[in-house]
């Protein structure tokens, strides 16, 4: 993991398209920004997880019941 120190309205970039910016530090809470292009999906990890998760109970469920030998 790389861990980075930013200050409030300072940015830190992901390959070309993607830009995070601190937008402000209260007490422990951290708002950040982030710009990237719209095919580029963004979400909180554990909004993320649970997409995830639907995704993988979806495929269990939808999978094909094998042929009965005979």
């Amino acid at each position: 993991m790389l861990v980075l120190t930013r200050k409030s309205h300072q940015s830190i970039m992901i390959g070309d398209d993607v830009e995070i910016s601190v937008l402000s530090v209260v007490g422990d809470k951290v708002r950040i920004g982030i710009q990237a292009p719209r095919d580029v999906p963004v979400f909180r990890k554990e909004v993320y997880l649970e997409i995830r998760q639907e995704q993988a109970e979806a495929e269990t469920t939808t999978a094909p019941a094998p042929e009965p030998e005979g």
